[in-house]
């Protein structure tokens, strides 16, 4: 609150209950003049003595926390040695105790997933800090209104208080049309922002410092073959071990594919019982990956539990729009929020494979676009910039042919330097596309703005480095935390589920950083060292496959069941201002036709104006 005057424990509730589903075990308030913080808990280490907020001996500091601190039993004796009594057994007391010893400092010392306040009632100052890859949110607005400064994990706990502007900031309108996803550290909302990934926020009344605490560096680390195999081994199987803490019940997600198998491995070698597995089917069998899965499981004697679904996306839309509470492009949220709904019937917590594909480049698109990046080289610039962009742009865009008559991105690639070529290949609207289907109105608020641009930066500090480890550190500060992680938190979070992800531990990303890339990607096999890494433990069946992943029917659905949504939503509904109608109904047209391919154009337009009517108001 603004000039010292009191805040509303009412505020503080209305924001828990926002926040329900992310904590339906426990609820705790503390307010205090013109500061308060509020906590829903969902137990998991210390079921009896861990309630938040928590202070800590003699009351001076007040904390919330939502996430895992893995190495908090490696922290406590130390802390201990230094004169520091525990009256819980839980890891949000090692933080107070870690703060009192390094203050803004103490961020390093963590090896989790979090974002956590402290409230310094002796400083009157607020510190914040976010884990190093963004696996759990921070919102914030600052200055706004009554409010000198508010947070919360979820964007809808702010718009719990009375008073907060819900206009929408053009330019992250523009940037989810392009990549999917609102990039931090801006929100789609013009006063809310996130804290980054590996970054503090100590705010006092001289106002906030921003200090980013870790940046993943691709620094070449000289060592053999075999040593690089034995530390991914010895590491992969640490980052394991240490997710196994948990007072609840714990399983691990099982699709079939490599990252999770392996994750079953390593659980297989550390837990005390039987692993527990989860795999969802589908239908459709060329979505169906359940008999790699079974592999996985019958090898590792797990507890395996499966379920096949037939996908209700008129269900599970409504679901998205209100647990994915920024406009969110990447369609398959809808198998992973049916998986978590089914794993969280048995566990409360759940081991993924997320990270591996990013830390070891197992996206094809990394070798995509290295092959592009040897053919550019072959050819002076001059040349790339003239005959190949006319190539591109005279060659026709065959969607309904087999790939290997679509040569129109290639040759338009070719002729872009590496940057632009990986935002073409990322785009969900290309070329002029983007700037057409933007409402007038809004693009009139662009000032500017293009998402182009914005991508090019993010790769200036990393011209130094290889193409590869450009595209990789680009993408752990983009795709990672903007995509992939997102719907990791929001899927399993909106059915009260916990997911640990031990690919991504900060030591096993260090050590991937500094490999080759020829070690990395080798021929056509994405994730080589990781996988060889593997091989005692998973059969070459699935190792070597090509990677599936969750895909969903998109196409499809927006010639059926879908089209009517779209035409009600977006075409006849009341008129949002973030689209231009005429070119939105010209992309249904088109896809309908059979012609275009443009389920990710309508999947993107479709999720706008959802959020847009439910949390706009517009």
């Amino acid at each position: 609150m603004r000039g010292g005057a009191r805040a509303d424990e009412r505020w503080i509730r209305s924001m828990g209950a926002a926040l329900a589903h992310r904590g339906p075990d426990g609820e705790g308030c503390f307010v205090e003049g013109a500061a308060a913080l509020g906590h829903r808990r969902l137990s998991i280490i210390d079921l009896e003595t861990g309630a938040q907020p928590m202070a800590n001996e003699d009351g001076s500091l007040v904390i919330v926390f939502n996430g895992e601190i893995y190495n908090f039993l490696e922290l406590r004796p130390e802390l201990e040695r230094r004169g520091h009594v525990f009256r819980t057994r839980s890891d949000t007391e090692v933080l107070l105790h870690l703060y009192e010893e390094h203050g803004e400092a103490m961020a390093e010392r963590l090896n989790g997933m979090f974002a956590f306040a402290i409230w310094d009632r002796r400083g009157q100052r607020l510190f914040l800090a976010r884990d190093r890859f963004g696996k759990k949110p921070l919102y914030y607005l600052e200055d706004h209104g009554p409010y000198r400064f508010a947070f919360a994990s979820e964007l809808k706990a702010l718009l719990a208080l009375p008073g907060v502007c819900r206009d929408v900031r053009a330019e992250s309108v523009a940037d989810f049309l392009a990549f999917g996803y609102v990039p931090e550290p801006h929100s789609i909302l013009r006063h809310v922002r996130k804290l980054p990934a590996a970054c503090t926020l100590t705010v006092s009344e001289d106002g906030a410092r921003q200090r980013r605490y870790w940046q993943l560096a691709f620094r070449r680390r000289e060592m053999a073959w075999e040593e690089a195999v034995a530390r991914i081994d010895g590491l992969a199987s640490d980052s394991v071990r240490a997710r196994l803490v948990s007072d609840v019940p714990l399983g691990a997600f099982l699709s079939g594919g490599v990252d999770s198998g392996a994750v079953v491995a390593f659980m297989a070698r550390h837990a005390p019982g039987r692993v527990r597995t989860f795999t969802i089917g589908f239908s459709e069998r060329a979505y169906d990956e359940t008999r790699y899965a079974r592999m996985v499981a019958e090898r590792y004697a797990t507890e395996h539990c499966e379920h096949r679904v037939v996908p209700q996306i008129l269900e599970m839309l409504e679901v998205l729009a209100h647990h994915f509470d920024e406009p969110f492009g990447d369609a398959s949220a809808i198998p992973t929020l049916y998986l978590a709904r089914m794993t969280r019937q048995h566990v409360t917590v759940a081991l993924s494979g997320d990270g591996a594909d990013e830390l070891f480049a197992g996206y094809r698109r990394y070798r995509h676009a290295l092959a592009e990046e040897r053919v550019r080289r072959r050819f002076p610039q001059f040349f790339r910039r003239s005959i190949f962009r006319w190539a591109g742009r005279i060659y026709p865009k065959f969607d309904y042919l087999p790939q290997i008559f679509r040569a129109k991105t290639f040759l338009t690639n070719l002729s872009m330097d590496l940057a632009a070529a990986y935002f073409h290949s990322m785009t969900i609207f290309r070329g002029g596309e983007l700037d057409g289907v933007l409402g007038r109105e809004l693009r009139a608020r662009l000032h500017g703005h293009d998402p182009r641009q914005w991508f090019a930066e993010r790769f200036l500090p990393y011209r130094e480095l290889g193409p590869l480890e450009q595209l990789q550190a680009v993408d752990a500060e983009t795709w990672l935390p903007g995509d992939i992680l997102v719907k990791a938190d929001r899927a399993t979070m909106a059915w009260s589920l916990e997911a640990r992800s031990p690919w991504l531990d900060y030591r096993l990303a260090e050590l991937a950083a500094g490999l080759p890339a020829e070690w990395k990607i080798t021929g056509l096999q994405g994730k080589y060292i990781f996988k060889k890494t593997l091989e005692p433990l998973l059969p070459g069946e699935i190792l070597w496959r090509p990677k599936m992943g969750f895909v969903m029917p998109l196409k499809e659905w927006f010639r059926g069941e879908l089209r009517p949504v779209y035409e009600r939503e977006v075409l006849e509904g009341r008129d949002t201002g973030l689209v231009d109608i005429a070119q939105a109904r010209r992309l249904l047209e088109e896809h309908v036709s059979g012609l275009r391919n443009r389920d990710r154009q309508l999947w993107s337009l479709l999720v706008l104006q959802l959020w847009a009517r439910r949390w706009a108001g517009l």
